[in-house]
């Protein structure tokens, strides 16, 4: 069933403070691998700030054009906490409180701990399903193929592996990597040959320094690895020919 099965996915990050730069984003390299695993290709990443408008107009482009979206931020307790309300909207349900939701978190804290502030992360479209969170309590959820997580890096984390069977990939996407001591000019027109004779493949290079000297890495990327064996058998070829170095990284 899922071989030859194209699946892709889309990431929305969602948050004044990433587009401030006060936050570094390393949500979606975490969700980029783990999908890249399932066999999901991830399309496109977007970021957009806590305005409700841009939410919902970029969540319904970016949910009609994937398998999947993924959305991180925006799922706490405090005033520019808005991404549950506007995933609502999106998709046109009733925004509530979900009991299940509620009863969790008002198992999870003290009595009197969960008050009104914290009240708002059960707050939810209308029969979102939980994504359960084993670190601090307050769920995310999903709607059809909408994934709502938050946006605390250690926390996505630990949530993600809950999902894994209401994830349908394809076949899990291979990398391999080979390391250079050369330049990205040196090698950029025979590796263009390389590229045009293996359309299956995609081919990404790019430049790093380390201990002291520049390099290049080229990444080799297929869900079939006698492919990607391919690819390589060719650029050890025109590396060899080169005379060109390569490195371990």
């Amino acid at each position: 069933m899922r071989k030859n099965t194209k699946v892709n996915a889309a990431i929305l990050i969602i948050g004044n403070e990433i587009l401030s730069g006060r936050t570094q984003d390393t949500n979606t390299s975490t969700l980029a691998t783990w999908l890249n695993s399932l066999g999901v290709k991830i399309n496109e990443v977007r970021v957009v700030p806590d305005e409700e408008k841009k939410i919902i107009e970029t969540l319904n482009i970016l949910r009609k054009e994937n398998n999947y979206v993924f959305t991180t931020g925006g799922i706490g307790p405090t005033h520019d906490d808005i991404t549950a309300a506007s995933v609502s909207k999106a998709f046109g349900l009733k925004y509530e409180i979900n009991k299940e939701a509620f009863k969790i978190l008002e198992a999870y804290y003290k009595p009197g701990e969960f008050n009104e502030g914290r009240q708002k992360m059960v707050w939810m479209p209308q029969n979102a399903k939980l994504i359960l969170n084993p670190t601090s309590g307050a769920p995310g959820f999903y709607v059809e193929n909408v994934f709502c997580l938050p946006g605390v890096p250690s926390i996505l984390k630990s949530m993600i592996g809950g999902l894994k069977n209401k994830i349908l990939g394809g076949e899990p996407i291979l990398s391999h990597t080979i390391s250079l001591r050369t330049v990205e000019s040196e090698i950029a027109n025979s590796l263009s040959k390389v590229q045009d004779a293996n359309k299956d493949v995609e081919i990404g290079s790019y430049p790093f320094f380390h201990a002291g000297k520049l390099g290049v890495s080229i990444v080799l990327r297929s869900e079939d690895k006698s492919k990607i064996d391919i690819c390589n058998s060719q650029i050890l070829d025109f590396i060899k020919a080169k005379k060109i170095q390569i490195v371990d990284r």
